[in-house]
């Protein structure tokens, strides 16, 4: 009653900062929590995929995105364009597929060395 507005306002505002401040902590909590837990993991699954894909080379077995299964019988590398692999799938089938679309590479084992088998026996 014998206090004016004006000195109402300023006594409420000196702990306004400090809520403001309580405030924006849950939306600091969830930007890290989503950072953690699902942008930083899908950045390291596509620097991975983008590794296992520029490493295909011949005689590997890939499984395309359309979920096509084929061994790699040559590595189309042009400057300017895409790079782009020939994939057979089938017996005188051969498909041209574009490198970022392999979804799995299986690599070509290497052959046994029967000779070392031989003289362990």
């Amino acid at each position: 009653m014998l206090i004016t507005p004006a000195f109402a306002q300023a006594a409420g505002s000196a702990g306004g900062s400090s809520q403001f401040l309580m405030q924006l902590v849950p939306f600091i909590a969830i930007i890290a929590i989503f950072y953690f837990l699902i942008i930083r993991p899908q950045q390291t699954r596509m620097k991975q995929h983008k590794e296992m894909v520029a490493s295909v080379k011949r005689n590997d077995t890939v499984v395309t995105s359309g979920g096509i299964v084929g061994k790699v019988t040559r590595v189309i590398e042009e400057e300017g364009k895409e790079a782009e692999v020939e994939v057979q799938i089938a017996e005188n089938t051969r498909v041209r597929v574009v490198r970022s679309t392999l979804s799995d590479v299986r690599r070509a084992k290497e052959p046994a060395d029967d000779k070392a088998v031989a003289k362990t026996s």
